[in-house]
């Protein structure tokens, strides 16, 4: 399994490492990328996921505000 997200999809950000005198390098920068165990109601049972904190923060808002 590669470096993504498995809800949103998020994946690395292509950017330049700049140095003092401007000379500029390619380097990728990795999403913030956590295992995580979750409870699936439909499937009744914990699924451990690969999942950005972006996704992590919007689920735990979901549970929040669910009634």
């Amino acid at each position: 399994m590669g470096k993504k997200c498995e809800i949103t999809g998020k994946t690395f950000n292509n950017g330049y490492s700049v140095s003092h005198s401007h000379k500029r390098s390619k380097k990728r920068q990795l999403a913030n990328l956590q295992n995580k165990k979750i409870w699936v109601p439909k499937l009744n049972r914990w699924v451990r996921m690969n999942i950005s904190t972006k996704a992590l923060k919007s689920l735990n808002k979901i549970e929040y505000f669910k009634v």
